[in-house]
């Protein structure tokens, strides 16, 4: 009888620390997040900035306590701007280094490429990329989230403040997704506004010269030029389309006006340039979020501003990891409920996601480059108008393909 008791005893005792142990374990997992953007190539400054925005996303989760002792880690991988080499990342992320979840893509080929892993093995996908198509039927799924502005919604708000009933448009546009998508948004916008588009020319990503297309573009004779570019293409073409003269008779205009490319470029090229972005840094004035983002971002990077591009990777990862606390775990199934159901403030404004595509709906700056610096070095923009967050700047959920 005491032999019997004892036993039990003992069985108890070792069940309870087995139980001990597997919960200490699973409290101890790191929740691995992925990473994959361009560190090097055409959009390798505007890369370097997310990392270090999703960096601190990360910390403050870490700081606060993460999930219930659970802490973040950032797991980051170089796609080089290829949809190929972008595809075999991810998959690396997921089958190798075991991540939770995936956030990345700084380019609208290679964000579709990641979303086409991440669906078919139904990991949580959250793009910080603008791109048209991942919204659409064909590419979303239940896992794909989409933090960035989309051209769409970009080119309504940029086409809607500048357009004026006949104007001539012409545009130079980057031969793939992102530049035709933004093409196809501003002649959308054109139309309504009874301007006309007189021309467009296409050059290959990764340019470096564009002395054979400006002259057919000044021979277009357009009142506006809108640069459908990005990073260093958009760099180098506003550059040269500046010492090619060509602000003496048209307005510069380009859809996503990076703070990356203002600051590397200087404010001869880009004065008067006038475009859209998802944040500024200089909103802090009058958008609280935005005041708190900045302080803890220059802390941690020696007092320099975090960017547009950068700020939507931490936006992006700060959510996710909201929506994480929120329910409690890191079963995909119940963060995207979690995630999709989210009214959040990470340091623009409040922004939600819309049902049916997972379209973060956002507000969207209107801004114009500064000829000379203002309240110091990296005071480069003037905001010009701020378009609040609201689905009627987005195509509608049928015209996507949802039913």
């Amino acid at each position: 009888m005491q032999i019997c008791s004892t036993w039990k005893q003992r069985s108890f005792f070792l069940s309870f620390m087995f139980s001990a142990a597997l919960s200490a374990q699973a409290q101890g997992d790191t929740i691995r997040i992925g990473l994959p953007v361009p560190l090097t190539g055409a959009y390798g400054a505007e890369a370097k900035d997310q990392v270090r925005n999703a960096e601190l996303a990360v910390k403050e989760f870490n700081d606060a306590g993460g999930l219930n002792g659970r802490r973040a880690e950032l797991v980051v991988r170089d796609d080089k701007l290829n949809p190929g080499e972008a595809a075999a990342k991810v998959l690396e992320l997921i089958e190798k280094d075991k991540v939770n979840f995936i956030v990345g893509g700084l380019s609208a080929a290679t964000q579709l490429a990641m979303n086409n892993v991440t669906k078919q093995r139904k990991v949580l996908y959250i793009s910080i990329s603008q791109s048209d198509a991942i919204n659409e039927a064909a590419d979303f799924s239940r896992y794909t989230f989409h933090e960035a502005l989309n051209p769409t919604m970009t080119t309504a708000a940029v086409g809607n403040y500048v357009f004026k009933k006949g104007m001539r448009i012409a545009f130079l546009t980057a031969d793939y997704a992102y530049g035709h998508e933004m093409t196809r948004g501003f002649t959308r916008v054109a139309k309504e506004a009874g301007a006309e588009i007189v021309g467009e020319i296409k050059h290959p990503l990764g340019a470096s010269d564009y002395s054979t297309f400006l002259p057919r573009l000044q021979a277009l004779k357009p009142d506006v030029l809108i640069f459908n570019n990005f990073g260093r293409d958009n760099q180098v073409s506003i550059k040269q389309a500046s010492e090619f003269g060509m602000k003496k008779s048209m307005k510069f205009v380009t859809p996503v006006l990076t703070f990356t490319s203002r600051m590397a470029t200087g404010p001869a090229a880009y004065d008067g340039v006038i475009g859209g972005t998802s944040y500024f840094w200089g909103i802090e004035d009058k958008v609280a979020s935005a005041k708190a983002f900045n302080d803890r971002y220059k802390a941690l990077n020696g007092g320099v501003y975090p960017s547009d591009y950068g700020s939507m990777a931490y936006s992006a990862v700060r959510s996710l990891l909201t929506a994480v606390k929120a329910a409690g775990t890191t079963d995909t199934e119940k963060v995207v409920d979690s995630l999709a159901a989210l009214k959040y403030d990470t340091y623009k404004g409040p922004q939600y996601y819309r049902q049916c595509d997972h379209q973060s709906v956002q507000s969207v700056l209107i801004i114009e480059s500064r000829k000379g610096d203002g309240r110091n070095p990296a005071d480069v923009f003037n905001v010009l108008k701020t378009v609040p967050g609201d689905e009627k700047l987005l195509r509608s959920c049928a015209e996507l393909g949802h039913v």
